[in-house]
């Protein structure tokens, strides 16, 4: 683990301290969830629910996540051995890594990646393999699948695929050809498919979020993790899980008991009952954070940068090549300087020298989920980079 060091985000988060920037970087909502998932888990702490949990997750979380894959993706899930409740998303990918791969075995990646990818994978002793997201050749800001890329990573050492959608750090929602390509590799090299979907209700403009468990011949190859962080704006939370055939959920739980063992017990039951919230809290969520992509869209494009239209998650990528920087690194540590703003370089979600090194570059990952009166202060301080 020598070459990870301290993680991007806390670089910059305490550079954002630090300098009184207005922190853009890490994508944590600067308010709290719905005010009865609150109210729940305070309940739940008052009555006594606070000794561990049962080693698969309150029984009532483990049925509410049934029942919200039943409902949003029509997959019919036993709750007693398909669900596996997580420390967040990060340990249920991390679980999984450590259960299923093998040193010497080998992982795609799509690159770029979130960056406790690589770190599990090195753990695991396994080997990343990374195909590139590179931006679309028509000019939307949309980031594609390298689909020949994606074909040669393949190997008789490939043991898992480990995707990302809706992506971050670009934003981007795979489209059913995009995934109906790697389903068809990974049913003909016999793999299994690992997705993080944390930003699964997080889609915009009519996109639709493609759940790869759904396509044909996938349910029982893939293992789909997501938690209640993000669609809840809980992410201090850490409750995640894990849904998938149940052999290969009891491996996760295999490994997982040895990690955190069980976690948050009073926030469960609170998130079993958020899960069941009607259709208007899901759409509300999705539209407000549209509405804040576009104000802080606009306030980007109007300093000068190159910006794409996400469809969904929490960020946007900005190009800083029209304001003369062509690295992002050097420029994410000169922005609190020089207009009191910190965003991510998204080259930090790469692999030195892989395949989308070159075109992550100069980019810069910024969050809109924020307040619009933190937005807007940073749009306004954004302003200082325009030519004079």
């Amino acid at each position: 683990m020598r070459r990870f060091g301290p993680t991007i985000f806390a670089e910059m988060s305490a550079l954002a301290q630090r300098t009184g920037a207005v922190n853009l970087g890490q994508g944590f909502p600067d308010a709290d969830g719905p005010a009865s998932l609150l109210a729940d888990a305070a309940e739940a702490i008052r009555t006594g629910r606070n000794q561990y949990p049962p080693g698969l997750g309150e029984p009532e979380l483990l049925e509410a996540v049934a029942a919200h894959q039943r409902r949003f993706r029509g997959a019919e899930l036993d709750p007693a051995t398909q669900v596996l409740v997580t420390a967040g998303a990060t340990e249920g990918v991390a679980a999984a890594v450590l259960a299923l791969a093998e040193p010497g075995d080998e992982v795609v990646v799509l690159e770029p990646a979130y960056d406790s990818y690589a770190a599990v994978i090195a753990l695991a002793g396994a080997v990343q393999r990374p195909v590139a997201l590179l931006p679309a050749a028509d000019g939307s800001g949309r980031f594609a699948l390298d689909r020949e890329g994606l074909r040669a990573a393949f190997s008789g050492r490939t043991r898992l695929v480990l995707l990302n959608t809706p992506h971050n750090p670009t934003g981007t929602v795979l489209t059913r050809e995009e995934l109906t390509e790697v389903a068809r590799l990974a049913v003909e090299h016999d793999v299994v498919v690992l997705t993080d979907e944390v930003y699964e209700h997080l889609v915009f403009d009519g996109a639709a979020h493609v759940p790869p468990a759904s396509l044909p011949g996938m349910a029982e190859r893939t293992l789909s993790v997501s938690s209640a962080g993000k669609t809840f704006s809980v992410t201090g939370w850490k409750v995640g899980w894990v849904t998938g055939p149940a052999h290969l959920v009891a491996a996760v739980r295999t490994v997982k008991q040895f990690l955190t063992y069980v976690n948050g017990a009073p926030f469960q039951p609170a998130v079993a009952r958020a899960l069941g919230l009607g259709d208007g809290f899901y759409r509300e969520l999705a539209a407000d954070l549209q509405r804040r992509r576009d104000l802080l869209r606009e306030g980007l494009l109007s300093a000068g940068f190159a910006v794409g239209v996400p469809q969904g998650t929490y960020f946007v990528v900005a190009d800083p090549r029209p304001l003369g920087f062509e690295d992002g690194t050097a420029f994410c540590r000169a922005l609190p300087e020089l207009a009191g703003v910190v965003g991510v370089p998204v080259s930090a979600f790469c692999t030195p020298d892989g395949p989308a090194a070159e075109a992550a570059r100069p980019l810069v990952r910024f969050t809109f989920c924020k307040s619009d009166a933190v937005l807007l202060e940073a749009c306004e301080r954004l302003q200082a980079l325009r030519p004079r």
